[in-house]
């Protein structure tokens, strides 16, 4: 089985591609999705977040109070501190699903992450994806998507990382300026490809 980390900024099609891996039978992991449901469904992890952050971390109801954790940590500037509580639990829990992939037989196992390419965890995949797209196409697609304006899609741009600047440390670099089609096409090629690889090792 090959473990393949995915990545790209806002608006690049990441999970466009993925969405087309999944319908193939990959079995995908998203980093950030999975951050946000250990956080309130891990009892250890919630206990970490509340002693560091205080108890109006999280609601009577034990859902996430997400409003005062932004405030909490990215307004004050402890962004990383809160990493450093979540991402251990992420990590336990994607080694676990990669397990159940490997003894399910799956040829491939995929896990998306913005963060990948800055991390150390890039070491840790066979194969490292980043699906790249000009910025001013990235632009013009949140703000259609989401209905965001052009400057506040550019803000969020700037707090990633510049994947351009990273693309030399991805192993496949994945160009998406054209249409969702030829995206899919692109995607579906590619997993036709790797899977011959992983049948191969």
């Amino acid at each position: 089985m090959l473990h393949i980390g995915v990545t790209g900024g806002i608006g690049s099609g990441k999970s466009t591609f993925l969405q087309v891996w999944e319908r193939l039978g990959v079995p995908v992991v998203y980093a950030d999705d999975l951050a946000k449901q250990l956080m309130v469904s891990d009892e250890d992890l919630k206990e970490k977040i509340a002693g560091a952050f205080g108890d109006r971390s999280y609601r009577q109801d034990g859902s996430l109070n997400r409003e005062y954790l932004a405030r909490a940590a990215f307004e004050a500037g402890r962004v990383e501190e809160l990493n450093r509580i979540v991402h251990p639990a992420v990590f336990r829990e994607l080694e676990n699903k990669k397990l159940k992939a490997r003894v399910d037989g799956a040829p491939l196992f995929a896990h998306e992450s913005a963060l990948l390419l800055t991390s150390d965890r890039a070491g840790e995949c066979d194969v490292v994806v980043l699906v790249a797209c000009p910025e001013e196409e990235r632009i013009r697609r949140v703000t259609q998507r989401d209905g965001s304006s052009p400057e506040s899609v550019q803000s969020r741009i700037r707090k990633q990382p510049e994947f351009d600047r990273l693309s030399d440390k991805a192993d496949i670099v994945v160009q998406n300026a054209g249409t969702p089609g030829s995206l899919e096409k692109k995607a579906e090629e590619l997993h036709r490809e790797l899977v011959k690889r992983s049948e191969r090792s």
